[in-house]
């Protein structure tokens, strides 16, 4: 899947909050039907087991409830994506990231074989199952989490003995820290804790910028890793640096000329909106420094003011406003708009983001805020997160398109809006803002008067209906006023 990826220590967030935050995308020519849930671990299910993988996993007694967003459709599993348990412990997962020869090599991934042949026959070969995946991670992992560093601690220990199909980076948080955990290869892992005063940029890249072992393999205050990861750097001649830093990027990472068209430019378009003086963004040449396809762009940067919640919808919406590679814009020429690929896509299913604020009693404390379709066109509205059940709007996805379902009216507006993108962009920014402001109050009305969380959230969710139809019915008469085989001279 390509996504996008923005965590947000407390020090950096308008309100002391832990906040992460992705979008999930669909692969090019697909569209994922996406819904909010809540699930429990059945106790008597001992095993789990994978659809894409075939893999089955011995699952612990116990685990709690949490929240989660799976596809609607589940003929390739579960894809439960994001979620908050009972113990206010989130994790988004996955962001899909890239890597390089030598490391796949040195620990291939781990993808499942079918089997060749029938049992008896000659040259029969019997099926070979895969590591584990997006598809997976959040169902084995975020039910048993007590805290961010006990959810990447699980995940690592799953990656080490079931290995992994795939490259990916996966975001933990609680009300006190955030850690960003990267698979390397097929069983090794790397993890960092978010400093609590800035923000991280992830674009479908390896991203992490430095690692320090000695912390990993010591105290593990801010770094974990697999258990033998500093025999698989050795062994395999990983380590590229010159002064013996360790840059995870140049050693588990990629530089191709596709990663500088796809995914550079999306952690670009965010820094430079939320650090604009650190630039030259717009005027740097593409490799430079501030460029959009520049290598040295951090991981981890200082915001140049906090970051609310808006911010983290207006930053995994950005499509390049105010320069000349903005699809919908006029600047440039009709190859620079279109040059990078955007973060607010078409093919943008869910964008979820987790806060967990400290400053209200345990019940409450996590939020989660969810968008979907594409990101140009919709709205992020919260939820509380420690209730059985969520709104029928927000749940039901059917397969057949309607407007009874949140999905689906955002996908139609997204459709026609982006064809009308310049007589329905004012009514898509009220909505916007009125419904998220809306929403927020619904959430601050709750915590002051200690409402029932779940009556709260389907205010929330008849709030956003109704705000959503009405965007619907604007965008339809705009659209309708544009279509080719229009006349202006009237039939009465």
């Amino acid at each position: 899947m390509a996504c996008t990826t923005i965590l947000v220590g407390k020090k950096a967030s308008f309100d002391g909050s832990t906040i992460i935050a992705r979008n999930e995308d669909c692969p090019s020519g697909e569209f994922c039907e996406k819904c909010m849930d809540v699930n429990r671990p059945d106790p008597a299910k001992k095993t789990y087991k994978s659809v894409l993988g075939h893999l089955e996993v011995a699952l612990p007694e116990g685990g709690t409830r949490y929240t989660c967003m799976p596809n609607a459709d589940l003929k390739e599993g579960l894809w439960e994506a994001a979620g908050v348990n009972e113990h206010n412990v989130a994790m988004n997962a996955t962001e899909t990231l890239t890597s390089n020869e030598r490391v796949l090599a040195a620990d291939p991934l781990v993808a499942y074989r079918a089997a060749k042949g029938e049992p008896g026959e000659t040259g029969y070969e019997p099926e070979v199952a895969g590591g584990i995946g997006e598809e997976d991670m959040v169902t084995l992992v975020l039910p048993y989490a007590t805290s961010a560093r006990d959810g990447v601690l699980r995940l690592g220990a799953l990656l080490e003995r079931y290995g992994t199909y795939e490259m990916n980076g996966i975001a933990f948080a609680d009300v006190d820290e955030i850690w960003w955990l990267e698979t390397v290869g097929g069983h090794h892992w790397i993890a960092r804790r978010v400093p609590d005063d800035c923000y991280v940029t992830m674009p479908n890249q390896l991203g992490l910028d430095s690692f320090d072992l000695e912390d990993a393999f010591g105290e593990g205050h801010e770094h974990l890793c697999s258990a033998d990861l500093r025999e698989f750097i050795e062994d395999n001649h990983l380590d590229l640096s010159l002064d013996g830093q360790l840059n995870p990027r140049d050693a588990f990472g990629s530089h191709s000329d596709a990663d500088h068209v796809y995914n550079t430019p999306r952690a670009w378009d965010i820094q430079r909106f939320l650090n604009p003086s650190a630039g030259p963004w717009e005027t740097a040449a593409p490799h430079e420094e501030f460029g959009p396809e520049s290598d040295r762009l951090p991981w981890a940067r200082v915001p140049e003011r906090k970051i609310t919640m808006e911010d983290v919808k207006y930053a995994l919406s950005l499509h390049f406003q105010g320069t000349v590679y903005d699809p919908y814009g006029r600047m440039g020429t009709p190859a620079t708009r279109g040059m990078y690929r955007p973060i607010g896509i078409n093919r943008n299913c869910q964008l979820t983001a987790q806060q967990i604020r400290p400053y209200v009693d345990e019940p409450r404390r996590a939020v989660q805020w969810i968008a979907l379709g594409s990101n140009a066109f919709n709205a992020l509205v919260p939820f509380y997160t420690q209730v059985d059940e969520v709104p029928e709007y927000v749940r039901s996805t059917p397969k057949t398109c309607t407007t009874e379902s949140f999905y689906w009216a955002n996908r139609l507006i997204g459709a026609m809006a982006d064809a009308s993108f310049a007589a329905t962009q004012p009514h898509v920014e009220r909505y916007q803002e009125k419904l998220q402001a809306a929403a927020t109050r619904l959430i601050l009305q709750a915590d002051a008067a200690g409402a029932d969380m779940a009556e709260t959230n389907q205010a929330i969710a008849d709030e956003t209906r109704r705000q959503t139809d009405e965007l619907l019915g604007h965008v339809l008469f705009a659209r309708s006023n544009e279509m080719r085989n229009g006349f202006k001279r009237s039939d009465n």
